[in-house]
């Protein structure tokens, strides 16, 4: 029986990943760092994050990109205490772009609020040693456009504070996003697009998101090779949004497609953010944290993707 088209796909990445094996072994020597995105804990304090990270041995954190003001937002050496004594560092921060800071907007205001935000998180961001900031190019929750200019002023505006990343050493990551939720930039090809349109050292990485690719890419597998070394974060969760091993991610492939990149090695995260069905996870951020649930989505994630990345390790 001929298999359909997406086996195919899935059977040219497992070929890819058994060579990679068999000629240069080498290149398996070091597995995925594992981090997690906290902004899905809602108003949770840092202590109690970091104390079930480390229990699921998760030794990395994306945080919340909550500098929303001069006043507000992590207060770097206080972080630094509190994961350090959890044996935990910080991977990157994820940019939170809304209406209100949108770098895409018609509004000059906003385009000025999302300028402001960015220096923020990238003074946080030099202080706690993160290695990226994620970066949508329009709002999230608003996936109507306000005209066919977007595009050109998102670029602009990233372009201000593009010297400030290549400065500081800190990546800019490009998150595509699916259409449902923002207005521009859906796919890997997009950003890519998106980075060569900014020009500029400082921003030439992205940040990917499976859930959205399952959306946006034809395969996400494929996605992953054409997005190469640019990628420096992933995004997991099953296909429903939710724990790895509770929907019908193809988990295995996307394994094998990060270590045919080679993913596993350097400053390169495989970070969880399941948030949930819904259009718009963002009032996630502001809610009441339930400990026993997200310790349980924390474990069985941690267990069953390590459990998966064993498995590709092992075949022969």
């Amino acid at each position: 029986m001929e298999m359909q088209n997406f086996e195919k796909k899935n059977a040219r990445i497992h070929d890819a990943f058994l060579r990679l094996k068999k000629e240069n072994p080498k290149k398996l020597e070091n597995k995925l760092k594992l981090s997690w995105s906290n902004w899905g804990f809602g108003m949770e304090k840092l202590s109690d994050t970091a104390e079930r990270l480390a229990k699921a041995e998760i030794e990395y954190i994306e945080l919340h990109g909550n500098h929303y003001g001069k006043d507000l937002g992590y207060k770097a050496e206080e972080v630094l205490k509190i994961l350090g004594n959890h044996g935990i560092k910080v991977a990157g921060i994820c940019g939170m772009f809304s209406k209100d800071n949108d770098l895409s907007s018609n509004s000059g205001v906003q385009r000025q609020a999302a300028i402001d935000y960015l220096m923020r998180e990238l003074d946080f961001a030099s202080a706690v040693n993160a290695s990226y900031i994620l970066v949508v190019p329009g709002a999230v929750g608003r996936p109507l456009a306000y005209d066919d200019m977007e595009f050109e002023r998102s670029v602009e505006m990233l372009r201000i504070v593009a010297d400030e990343f290549s400065e500081r050493k800190i990546k800019a990551a490009i998150e595509p996003i699916r259409s449902a939720e923002v207005s521009i930039v859906h796919t890997i090809d997009d950003a890519v697009k998106y980075i060569k349109a900014v020009n500029h050292p400082g921003i030439a990485h992205i940040n990917g998101d499976v859930y959205h690719m399952q959306s946006e890419e034809t395969h996400i597998g494929e996605a992953i090779l054409r997005a190469e070394k640019r990628l420096v974060n992933l995004h997991m969760a099953d296909s429903n949004r939710c724990a790895l091993g509770n929907g019908s991610m193809d988990l295995d492939t996307i394994i094998k497609a990060l270590y045919v990149i080679g993913f596993n090695d350097g400053a390169c995260f495989v970070t969880p953010e399941p948030l949930g069905p819904g259009a718009d996870p963002y009032p996630a951020m502001f809610g009441k944290p339930d400990n026993k649930i997200l310790d349980e989505l924390v474990m069985k994630t941690s267990v069953y993707l390590r459990e998966r990345e064993k498995h590709a390790r092992e075949l022969k």
